[in-house]
């Protein structure tokens, strides 16, 4: 009888090593960003440096982004494809998992076998990666089942990768938000894309930017002056009214993020979607919002639907000493969010959830022996 509850165990505990220790059960975090010296102060929409009589260069950011150091955005993926005449940088992606990238549908429209792409995660400037990069192949992609190309609606995607990333300083997970989160209510956003610049000797990079912006009522992005009723209904606005600063070609499937109200970590509400022009007056960037698709993502990802592994939305900050690696279940106030890693809650300590789960089993084995008996 030992020998089976040790099986048990083993089978509730899963493969040991994993992915599970090296991201430690948190999502959201900026370990290289932590005091937060690459966040761009609020920008001024009355400053003429940035008003709407400046053109728009095509690039990532329109005028508005300026460049980030190593590990700034630990989350953000580039997902490349490689052809005869080189490989090349196609669309952005955001990790939510060790195995799964999120990202929006027509960066695959008409894209065919996929055996040629990839993503790569970590790097800051992809013309000259890090030795902290990583780099994965695409085992399989899953297309939201009605997206329509000419409205942009439902623009979701995930790519699983065939094998896990690892976490670090330099990579994290992205924190998808339930419907509990009021993310009309998140006042620090941010965007970040590749472009090209140039550096001191002139040569060619690709280097990351990043930019501050705001959240903008969709109602208003679909007023007769602004959108005129193209945003679908679902998705997010984020920008400035007079323009200055966007997401641009190249930065399709790049994060939009919204600082916590009340901690100190991130919540991935956001994908670059598509937008009219770059940076102009009344045409903000359209993103997908994530929160709505929260139960399409877990279902594709193999996560029971009446198990969600969303964050809690209003965690409690408790003192440094108070602090802990480890989050806890939706019973109590949270110190960080959770990923979308387990069927489990994955807040609770390792082994309570294994406790937990064989008194479920032994509650399950007493109810069959009860009904065998009568």
């Amino acid at each position: 009888m030992a020998g089976l509850w040790l099986l048990v165990l083993l089978a509730l505990a899963g493969p040991i090593g994993g992915t599970w220790d090296s991201c430690r059960g948190t999502c959201g975090l900026r370990p290289m960003a932590s005091d937060h010296s690459s966040l761009l102060p609020d920008y001024d929409p009355t400053d003429v440096a940035y008003g709407p009589s400046e053109p728009s260069n095509g690039t990532a950011h329109g005028e508005g982004g300026t460049g980030v150091h190593p590990g700034a955005w630990p989350g953000i993926v580039s997902i490349q494809a490689t052809w005869a005449n080189g490989t090349w940088h196609m669309c952005s992606g955001s990790l939510i998992n060790p195995k799964w990238v999120l990202t929006v549908a027509h960066c695959f429209f008409g894209a065919g076998n996929l055996t040629g792409w990839q993503v790569v995660i970590g790097a800051t400037d992809l013309t000259q990666p890090g030795p902290e990069t990583q780099i994965r192949h695409i085992q399989r992609l899953l297309v939201h089942q009605h997206y329509v190309v000419a409205t942009g609606e439902n623009n979701i995607a995930l790519l699983e990768l065939e094998e896990p990333l690892e976490c670090s300083d330099y990579i994290q997970l992205g924190c998808v938000p339930d419907t509990n989160l009021r993310v009309s209510e998140l006042r620090s956003c941010y965007i970040a894309g590749w472009r090209t610049t140039m550096d001191s000797t002139l040569r060619p990079r690709l280097a990351l930017q990043e930019a501050k912006v705001r959240l903008i009522d969709v109602q208003l992005c679909n007023s007769s002056r602004w959108y005129a009723g193209a945003v679908p209904p679902h998705d997010l606005c984020a920008g400035y009214p007079r323009g200055g600063i966007d997401t641009c070609q190249g930065d399709s499937g790049g994060p939009l993020v919204c600082k916590d109200n009340r901690a100190d970590y991130f919540w991935l509400v956001g994908m670059t979607s598509w937008g009219r022009g770059c940076a102009g007056s009344k045409r903000p960037g359209i993103f997908t919002s994530t929160q709505h698709f929260h139960s399409w993502i877990l279902l594709q990802m193999g996560l029971l639907p009446t198990v969600t592994a969303a964050p809690t939305s209003e965690p409690t900050p408790t003192s440094p000493t108070e602090q802990s690696p480890e989050p806890q279940c939706n019973s109590t106030p949270v110190e960080m969010p959770i990923p979308m890693e387990s069927r489990n809650c994955t807040g609770i300590p390792f082994q309570q959830q294994i406790l937990g789960q064989l008194f479920n089993l032994l509650l399950e084995l007493l109810r069959f022996l009860k009904g065998q008996k009568t």
